[in-house]
């Protein structure tokens, strides 16, 4: 009864506001730009250079030249304006963009993030993430609840403290994963607070998934 991907990102869109410069990172979260409520108008920015990114192209009609900083094909809309990425991330470093949507392989209680590299793997390179969770005005996390291990165990992914490199520390303000939301008071004593429950999933699920300490703040009864 876990959400979907398409329904993570769908409940990732309510956090978009009118106006907003919004980040969109590899994965669940580009998702995010096939649920941007009608009417409202948000502009997408790219590490790469890109401010305004249209809709992912229809196949046929892909222009290789067009690219997110995923490097997937995507299409430019009449306000669309380029750039150079030292602008980019000037931008980013400037506290100009309002949100930051992004996956994780572990979020901590207190909204530590670890999302660019497992000791011991290839990684050509940490990417724009530690910039973005660093100058950005929220930051909302976008994963699957648990990780499956080789083995066919699962690891949980929100933790008391990450043990993977940290992209940041106390940089995270929400969570979706494919069983809940929960918010983070990463500046304050808050910590983390679970306040939506995907449909048919229940407290007892959340508990023994989930290895971080949370409070209960639902809307309603699950």
């Amino acid at each position: 009864m876990a959400w979907t991907r398409d329904q993570m990102a769908a409940r990732a869109a309510q956090e978009l506001r009118d106006g907003f410069y919004v980040n969109l990172g590899i994965g669940i979260p580009t998702l995010v730009s096939n649920y941007i409520p009608q009417g409202m108008k948000v502009s997408l920015q790219s590490e790469n250079g890109m401010l305004g990114m249209g809709p992912f192209p229809y196949e046929g009609d892909e222009d290789a030249d067009l690219i997110n900083a995923g490097k997937q094909t995507i299409t430019e809309l009449p306000t669309t304006s380029y750039f150079s990425s030292a602008d980019s991330f000037a931008m980013i470093r400037g506290g100009h963009i309002d949100l930051s949507i992004l996956g994780a392989m572990q979020v901590a209680e207190n909204g530590d993030l670890a999302n660019w590299m497992i000791p011991g793997k290839m990684v050509k390179g940490m990417g724009g993430a530690m910039d973005l969770v660093a100058g950005v005005k929220k930051v909302v996390v976008v994963m699957d609840h648990v990780a499956k291990a080789k083995d066919g165990m699962i690891e949980k992914k929100l933790l008391h403290r990450c043990n993977l490199p940290l992209t940041g520390a106390r940089v995270v303000d929400m969570v979706v994963t494919d069983l809940g939301v929960f918010t983070i008071d990463k500046h304050g004593s808050g910590g983390m607070t679970l306040v939506e429950l995907a449909p048919g999933v229940t407290l007892d699920d959340i508990k023994a998934n989930t290895e971080a300490s949370f409070q209960v703040a639902l809307a309603k009864a699950a």
